[in-house]
C-alpha cells in the first residue's frame, strides 16, 4: 500500500458524506482511478468490467474484480479479504453473459436492489452495456449519475499524494531533458521517443518510473499545430518546432509537462510567440492563490492573450493527480472562464498554455500545487524556446 489504512478510511468517509448529500447510498466506481483512491488496487486489468462498491454506511468498500485479477487486489489493496468479490471467467466475452449479471447478484444477495444507485455514468470502460445490464437487473433501484462524486473528493490531496507527485515531478524533469537532449536534425521520432520513454521509466535513483496514462506527445513542424499527436518514424528537420508533452509517473501520481524545442536558426516569430505564450502562463500562476477562484487564474492568462491579440478556444488547465490510460486529467476542475471552484491549499493542477497558428504552434505547461499562501511549481525546467 502507498498510503496508511487511516488515510484510505478518511478517503472513505469523505465520500460517504458526499454520498449522503447527494442522497446515494450504493455508488458503483468503474473510474481505475477512483478505484485506486479509494483501495489502494493496481493492475492493468481495466480493459474489462470491475468496480469498487461504496455502501454508504459501509466500513470499508468491496473490491469487485475478475476472478483471474482477484490476486491483485490481496496483494495490492488494504481490504479484509472478504471485501474482495472474485467474479466467474465465465463471464469474459461470452455475451449476452456479462459480469454485470454477477455484480447485479451480488447486489441483490446483499438486499441493495432497492437502494438509490450512484453511477459514473461518463467513466471511461462504464459501457452502455454495464448501464443496460445495471438497468435490467435492478428494476427496483433508484438509478442515477453520481457526477463525478469520488473524483471531486480527490481534488485536494493530503501530503502524502503531494509527496509522491513531487517524485513524479524529479522523473519530468528527467524525461524533458533527454527529449532536448535526442532531439535533433536526422534522428527519427520514434528513436527520441524510446529514448524519452528510458528515461521515464528509469526515474532517479531513488525513485523508479511508472508507465503513462498519455503517451509521449511529440507534435513536429507542421503537426505542431495540432493537438495530441504521437511519434512516427518520420525524421526531425532543421529549422521546424517540436512539442514535447510528458509525464513522469510515481505510484500513479503524474506530473506533466510541455516544453517547445526549435532545431536550426533562431526563429523570432516563435521565440517572441513563446515570450508572450509563457507572460500568459506566468500570469496565471501569479493569479493562483487559495480562496481564488479557476476563473480568477483563467482571466489573469486571457488578459495576456487578448493584449496581444491571440486566440485561444480551449481550456488551460485541469486537475491533475493519479492517472490511467486514457487520461491524466480528474476530470473535476477546469481553467477557463466561468469555472467557479475555489482553490484550496493542496489542489493540483496542470496549466497548459499551447498557441497554434495554422501551420505551426510553441507550448509550455507547468503542474500547478496551491499552498496556504499562493503556489509553486512541481518541475523546475526553463519554459524559454529551447533552440539547438
Amino acid at each position: 500500500m502507498n498510503f496508511s489504512k487511516a488515510e484510505y478510511k478518511n478517503r472513505l468517509k469523505r465520500v460517504q458524506a458526499s454520498m449522503q448529500k447527494a442522497g446515494i447510498e450504493l455508488l458503483i466506481s468503474h473510474d481505475t482511478a477512483n478505484m485506486n483512491y479509494l483501495t489502494g488496487y493496481d493492475a492493468w486489468s481495466f480493459y474489462y468490467a470491475q468496480a469498487v462498491v461504496i455502501h454508504v454506511n459501509a466500513d470499508e468498500p468491496l473490491c469487485w474484480v475478475r476472478k483471474q485479477d482477484s490476486g491483485g487486489a490481496y496483494i495490492k489493496t488494504y481490504l479484509n479479504n472478504e471485501n474482495i468479490i472474485p467474479y466467474d471467467e465465465k463471464y469474459i466475452h461470452t455475451w449476452p453473459l456479462h459480469p454485470y449479471d454477477n455484480l447485479v447478484d451480488i447486489i441483490k444477495e446483499r438486499k441493495w436492489d432497492k437502494l438509490t444507485i450512484g453511477l459514473e455514468m461518463d467513466s471511461h470502460y462504464f459501457t452502455a452495456y454495464c448501464y443496460e445490464k445495471i438497468k435490467q437487473g435492478l428494476p427496483n433501484a433508484k438509478l442515477k449519475d453520481c457526477e463525478r462524486l469520488v473524483n471531486w473528493a480527490r481534488v485536494i490531496k493530503s501530503d502524502a499524494e503531494i509527496k509522491l507527485m513531487k517524485s513524479a515531478a524529479l522523473i519530468s524533469q528527467k524525461g524533458m531533458q533527454t527529449a532536448i537532449d535526442v532531439i535533433n536534425p536526422g534522428v527519427r521520432q520514434c528513436d527520441a521517443v524510446g529514448e524519452i520513454q528510458k528515461a521515464l521509466f528509469y526515474g532517479t535513483q531513488e525513485f523508479g518510473g511508472e508507465y503513462s496514462s498519455i503517451a509521449t506527445l511529440l507534435p513536429t513542424g507542421k503537426g505542431t499545430s495540432a493537438s495530441h499527436l504521437t511519434a512516427s518514424q518520420d525524421k526531425f528537420i532543421e529549422g521546424e518546432a517540436t512539442i514535447i508533452e510528458l509525464s513522469g509517473v510515481y505510484q500513479r501520481y503524474h506530473c506533466p509537462m510541455a516544453r517547445t524545442v526549435l532545431l536550426g536558426k533562431p526563429d523570432q516569430k516563435k521565440i517572441d510567440t513563446m515570450n508572450k505564450t509563457n507572460e500568459a502562463l506566468q500570469a496565471g500562476i501569479d493569479a493562483a492563490k487559495p480562496g481564488k477562484t479557476a476563473d480568477d487564474v483563467a482571466q489573469a492568462f486571457w488578459k495576456i492573450l487578448d493584449k496581444y491579440g491571440i486566440e485561444k478556444t480551449s481550456r488551460t488547465g485541469y486537475s491533475i493527480g493519479i492517472g490511467y490510460p486514457p487520461d491524466w486529467g480528474e476530470h473535476t476542475l477546469n481553467i477557463s472562464k466561468g469555472d467557479m471552484t475555489i482553490l484550496e491549499p493542496n489542489v493540483t493542477f496542470h496549466m497548459i498554455a499551447v498557441m497554434q497558428f495554422g501551420d505551426w504552434g510553441v507550448e509550455a505547461s507547468e503542474a500547478i500545487r496551491i499552498t496556504d499562501k499562493g503556489c509553486e511549481l512541481f518541475c523546475n525546467f526553463p519554459k524559454d524556446l529551447h533552440i539547438k
